[in-house]
């Protein structure tokens, strides 16, 4: 059995244009994530990544714990400062 290969180029691509939903972009920091990526890319990413995995969506080796829709730019850590 043949695994696809993750497009990583057209997945950020995507997410840097807004086409993708919810699950994407926790497929695309998943990856990031499981292969170190998400903190050596610039800091917006790794940012992301730290509010992900703090909201709960994903944990620190990049597994996705929980789906759910969610918006970029809204508070999914569940802070209150």
């Amino acid at each position: 059995m043949k695994s696809e290969k993750y497009d990583l180029v057209g997945a950020i691509m995507d997410y840097e244009d807004d086409n993708l939903d919810s699950d994407g972009i926790l497929k695309l920091f998943s990856y990031l994530v499981k292969t170190g990526k998400a903190w050596s890319l610039q800091g917006s990413y790794g940012r992301m990544a730290e509010r992900l995995i703090g909201g709960g969506y994903l944990d620190k080796s990049g597994k996705i714990l929980k789906g759910g829709e969610f918006h970029e730019d809204e508070d999914i850590t569940g802070s209150k400062d």
